[in-house]
């Protein structure tokens, strides 16, 4: 197929496309290279796709673009047929969203209403798209699953999110545009982006340096491992959205609809204490790390942790990979690929 995947030369962006790639799919790449954080790390993402469709049967055209211009992004549409739409790009970073909200408005909601203007006149049989567990916001019902209500967001990131999900129902309705949103639990791995806490333990770690705990380290998180959130991005694209014969209009799930739209949540399916992650870092840099502990910081959650058996039912895959071999993973790349 020829798919068209946003946000190519991002973390989880990087590691879809170079999916698609190796099984022999077109992917055309569009990114705006922002300086959100290292550019170069981005860059080197790129590079590893270049060589990846020299040695694949699939191919790799990258496109430097901002997706809030919508003429280019239709351009774009018009200079190829898309099958499939992964719609991965988006200003993320929960604490930088209370300080900087005009970003969000831009990256994630002009630019999502840009895919969806395109998708829609480009006739793409499916638009898949990242949505976020921090929709789920006050809710403190575990596991986390669609059908619970996601409208108490505590963060300007999430509610931008959540908005995602709501535009991309009105177009399945008005346009009968399939679309399947992905709402992603907490996820690292190798190429991960600097700015995530996984990332920055791992540096300070290594460098004996302290790494600060929030809640006093009393969070739980769902961590997901990279290439499990990307074999499921790429399962949920491959199996379009239809609409739900057993949608009720009088006591209506949010996580369907009567029109071709689902909401999926990609979680490994486990809570895992925040102290046991830091552990498992340390396992794999054989150091301990030097713990500050500091209260909870605004528009944090306790705990998330999801249910995943609807992504199972749709797609007939299960995240795989655990936190001690996760991060194993990402520290022998980190330390391959920053020489310590």
């Amino acid at each position: 197929m020829k798919v068209l995947v946003t946000g190519s030369a991002g973390f989880i962006g990087f590691h879809t496309a170079l999916r698609l790639i190796e099984r022999g799919d077109q992917v055309v790449g569009i990114d705006n290279l922002n300086d959100y954080y290292d550019v170069t790390l981005k860059e080197a993402r790129l590079a590893l796709l270049e060589d990846a469709a020299g040695r694949a049967q699939g191919s790799f055209v990258f496109e430097r673009e901002d997706l809030t211009h919508a003429d280019a992004l239709s351009a774009c549409f018009a200079a190829h047929d898309f099958d499939r739409v992964i719609h991965l790009a988006a200003q993320a970073g929960v604490r930088h969203s209370i300080d900087h909200p005009h970003d969000y408005v831009q990256a994630n909601i002009v630019a999502f209403v840009n895919i969806l203007e395109a998708c829609r006149h480009h006739t793409v049989a499916h638009l898949t798209y990242a949505s976020t567990s921090s929709v789920y916001g006050a809710n403190t019902a575990m596991p986390y699953a669609e059908a619970h209500s996601a409208d108490h967001p505590l963060q300007f990131y999430a509610a931008t999110k959540r908005a995602n999900e709501l535009m991309a129902h009105a177009y399945a309705n008005l346009f009968a545009l399939p679309v399947t949103g992905l709402r992603f639990f907490t996820v690292y791995g190798p190429w991960g982006r600097p700015d995530m806490a996984f990332f920055s333990f791992t540096r300070a770690i290594l460098a004996g340096e302290p790494i600060t705990l929030f809640n006093d380290g009393h969070h739980s998180r769902d961590f997901t491992y990279v290439s499990d959130i990307a074999e499921g991005v790429i399962r949920a694209s491959d199996d379009c959205a239809v609409s739900d014969s057993a949608w009720l209009s009088d006591a209506p799930t949010p996580a369907s609809s009567r029109v071709p739209y689902r909401i999926l949540n990609i979680g490994n399916g486990k809570r895992v204490a925040l102290l046991d992650y830091v552990r498992a870092i340390e396992a794999a840099a054989g150091r301990e790390a030097i713990i500050q502990h500091a209260p909870m910081q605004p528009g944090d959650v306790p705990d998330t942790w999801a249910d995943v058996s609807a992504l199972e039912a749709a797609t007939g895959y299960r995240p795989q990979v655990d936190v001690a071999e996760g991060m194993a993973r990402f520290v022998a790349w980190y330390r391959d690929y920053y020489a310590v």
